[in-house]
């Protein structure tokens, strides 16, 4: 049965927000373990933020699908998995839980609450990389759902962003939420400003790429398989016929 929207609101918000906590938290957290080690750090924030994801995913998927990014949103939307006004009202949870995330862990390691982030990201590579990157997570996620094995969706993309972590230059934010969120905390896993309207330009690029090829390697998604991205968590019946307390 389709939980009603408020409370899968609250499941991406609160998802959200433990994804920005673990993603900027980790990376603070590798700083002081292993100053002027990048590599290193950069590899503890990673095996961090994979691990992570998989356990929020558990923990939230079988309320509102454990979103916590609005291209895995409104691609699941296209696909008629979900309302598309209901994909509106996830993307706000979303964004402002990796905002409340990323204040959560300024406090945590003893940082001002907010502190804009002043580390440029958005070169060409950079940008383009946050192409590939939406672009192989949208097929991660619905190949899984599309071949009926959505059960391991969770460890998937937790191992997928992990790796992308080291294989696209951007370092694979693949998420407007985040990139917003990660504006708040000027440290290792920050985002100025400045590059965040490009990196979210390519993780809709990715989305819109990903959703054209998805078509064509797998003709026939249906709503109802669309419906169980990332964890089943609805009755399996078409967004248009489903019946919500929204």
């Amino acid at each position: 049965m389709t939980q009603p929207l408020p409370r899968r609101l609250l499941a991406e918000f609160v998802g959200s927000a433990f994804l920005a906590a673990l993603v900027i938290g980790s990376g603070i957290a590798a700083q002081n373990l292993s100053p002027n080690e990048v590599g290193l750090e950069l590899f503890e924030n990673a095996a961090a933020t994979g691990a992570g994801l998989f356990a929020i995913i558990l923990m939230f998927g079988a309320v509102s699908g454990g979103h916590f990014n609005p291209v895995v949103s409104f691609v699941d939307a296209s696909f008629g998995g979900m309302r598309w006004r209901d994909a509106a009202a996830y993307a706000p949870a979303q964004v402002f839980g990796c905002i409340t995330g990323a204040v959560v862990a300024n406090a945590m390691f003893a940082k001002a609450l907010v502190s804009i982030s002043t580390k440029h990201r958005a070169t060409s590579p950079h940008v383009f990389s946050e192409v590939i990157a939406t672009l192989g997570l949208m097929l991660v996620i619905f190949s899984l759902t599309r071949t009926r094995r959505g059960a391991a969706a969770p460890a998937a993309v937790g191992a997928y962003i992990a790796a992308a972590y080291f294989y696209t230059s951007s370092t694979s934010f693949a998420n407007p939420a985040i990139s917003i969120g990660r504006v708040f905390s000027d440290t290792f896993a920050g985002i100025a400003p400045s590059s965040v309207p490009g990196f979210i330009a390519a993780q809709i690029v990715g989305g819109l790429a990903a959703i054209a090829l998805l078509r064509v390697l797998y003709p026939g998604v249906t709503p109802a398989e669309a419906a169980e991205v990332m964890l089943p968590h609805s009755d399996g019946q078409p967004a248009e016929r489903r019946v919500t307390n929204s």
